[in-house]
């Protein structure tokens, strides 16, 4: 007799939830942060999807109807200007077929058509019209435009994002880090800084929260830079020497810093930041005591511009920015510009300069920095040892006058504050 079969359901496999306090401890992560692919997926959610994460600068449209290609993590957004002067970020997909809508790095529009079927928006990203308007009668179009990142914020030109519709304010979410924007903002006699020097792209294979660490990582520098620091013959090595007197800080949020005004205020050269001298630079140096006054004119020029990575994407290296974009699990995209200062166009000649020099093409200190992020992402893949160690100067952090940690020069202070932010976010619900 023939008997029929018993079906067995099956049950999809529940995606597993890496366990957060196993893998992030006081003074060691593990390896598997940097290669899991589930663990990249759920920081795509938790922190690059939810957080404030930087996206471009005001000046990249500076006109009405200017745009700019931008991104948050992987995701493509398009940063535009109306003909009211209000600045919008657009998802880059129609929502007719889910087709990209803008292929152009950059430009001026009005407004962007589908190249599928033809729906075009609006540069504030509402639809204006379809071809064949009679096969959509009774369709409310209000409710088929680009989709627009749920917040938008600016601090001074610089422009955040967060896809969370609610959450921390970006004051909030920057917190003490908006005192190094202010500062860098005070580089200008204008007090404005200007993003208009194009960007550079740099891909690297490893996974971006190594880069994140390495900006503020003031134990590496002697060693992964010391050719360049001793051709040039620049101070920059001294600056992260056991014996500087410049100081590591977590900020919280995950901001960090490294920040070498002790060392400068020591040396008490204006402009000795930049490796040059304030007779070096005239016209500059009197737009500034004009602006200033001779006394703040003075110390700004001493203390110069921030060495700061703002979580979780944007590292404003003194003369640069760097803006970080994850792409996959073991791929980052550095996209690194100079610095520019309204009214300050001697300086900032010299700021693309060095800039070229320091991480362009054929640039030093980014082609360092670039392999020992790929070297480092070989390594955690082996199986032993699985944790790194983030221990150095532990037992010496201290809080300033602020009350924030702080280390000496070489310290891990930074790494093990971007850690304790870093869990605090994958953990929330």
């Amino acid at each position: 007799m023939e008997t029929s079969a018993q079906v067995i359901p099956i049950t999809p496999a529940q995606p597993r939830q890496p366990q957060w306090s196993e893998l992030v401890r006081d003074d060691r992560v593990h390896g598997s942060l940097y290669t899991d692919p589930v663990i990249y997926q759920a920081e795509l959610e938790k922190i690059w999807f939810r957080t404030w994460v930087y996206v471009g600068h005001e000046s990249e449209v500076p006109q009405a109807n200017d745009y700019v290609m931008k991104s948050i993590g992987p995701e493509p957004v398009i940063m535009t200007r109306d003909k009211s002067g209000t600045i919008h970020l657009l998802h880059n997909r129609c929502p007719h077929r889910g087709n990209r809508v803008c292929m152009t790095e950059q430009g001026s529009a009005r407004s962007f058509t589908c190249p599928y079927h033809g729906w075009t928006f609006a540069n504030d990203g509402s639809l204006k019209g379809y071809p064949f308007p009679s096969g959509y009668e009774g369709v409310d179009r209000t409710t088929l435009g680009l989709g627009k990142v749920a917040r938008l914020g600016n601090y001074r030109g610089f422009i955040f994002a967060s896809m969370a519709a609610e959450g921390p304010t970006l004051e909030q979410h920057l917190g003490a880090a908006m005192g190094a924007i202010d500062a860098l903002c005070e580089t200008s006699p204008e007090g404005q800084v200007e993003i208009t020097a194009g960007f550079l792209k740099h891909k690297v294979k490893a996974n971006w929260k190594f880069l994140v660490e390495n900006e503020t990582d003031g134990y590496h520098p002697s060693f992964v830079h010391a050719s360049i620091f001793e051709v040039a013959q620049s101070g920059i090595g001294t600056l992260y020497s056991s014996d500087s007197e410049a100081v590591s800080r977590d900020f919280g949020n995950g901001h960090t810093e490294n920040d070498l005004r002790p060392e400068f205020r020591k040396r008490g050269v204006p402009m000795g930041w930049f490796g040059t001298t304030a007779e070096k630079l005239p016209e500059y140096a009197a737009k500034m005591n004009a602006a200033y006054g001779e006394e703040k004119a003075r110390k700004i020029m001493i203390d110069g511009t921030p060495h700061i990575m703002i979580y979780p994407n944007l590292f404003i290296a003194e003369i640069q920015i760097f803006v970080i974009q994850p792409l996959a699990v073991n791929e980052t995209v550095q996209h690194v510009t100079a610095l520019q200062f309204k009214g300050a166009p001697d300086l900032n000649r010299r700021m693309r300069q060095q800039t070229m020099g320091s991480v362009g093409p054929a640039g030093f200190l980014l082609a360092d920095d670039a392999e020992m992020y790929e070297r480092t992402q070989m390594g955690v893949q082996m199986r032993s040892p699985e944790w790194l160690y983030l221990g150095r100067g532990k037992h010496r952090e201290r809080l300033d006058e602020n009350g924030f940690r702080v280390g000496d020069a070489t310290d891990e202070t930074p790494s093990r504050g971007i850690w304790r932010h870093y869990r605090s976010l994958v953990e929330a619900a």
